[in-house]
């Protein structure tokens, strides 16, 4: 008995391989692949440029409370701008505002009285970013 299979009826067992070009090629779609894969995972996964927390908040009365806001950067020459908002117990947004954080070295804290609508029951850093509006810095009220 003979271990070979008639080559009309089931095809040749050679296996074909592809030309030295196409796996080179394939080679190098599948690195780039992966670096994107990567570098998008390290901006998406990666430690923010400017990060604000709140550190202490207190509610003063039924229409304002007082937040204390720290914002860590990485490069403090540059000024920031945070939103700070209060909410209420439903989870409702009940005040928000937007402060400037002017350049310094290290950690800074920032304090700011933020007036509500109805009573606040927390105060917190709704987010921080170096696009500091143009009235912020230059002290003047936007209009419109």
């Amino acid at each position: 008995m003979s271990d070979q299979v008639p080559a009309g009826r089931y095809g040749s067992r050679a296996r074909r391989t592809a030309p030295p070009a196409v796996r080179w090629g394939l080679g190098v779609l599948a690195a780039v692949v992966l670096l994107g894969v990567a570098l998008l995972g390290y901006r998406n996964l990666g430690s923010a440029p400017i990060e604000g927390k709140q550190v202490a908040f207190e509610v003063i009365d039924d229409g304002s409370v007082h937040v204390t806001a720290e914002v860590r950067r990485d490069d403090p020459a540059r000024p920031a701008e945070c939103v700070i908002r209060a909410r209420a117990e439903s989870g409702e947004e009940v005040g928000r505002k937007e402060i400037l954080v002017p350049p310094a070295t290290g950690t800074v804290q920032q304090g700011t009285v933020l007036r509500t609508s109805h009573r606040a029951t927390i105060g917190e850093v709704y987010g921080c970013t170096y696009r500091v509006p143009e009235y912020l810095s230059t002290h003047q009220r936007p209009t419109g």
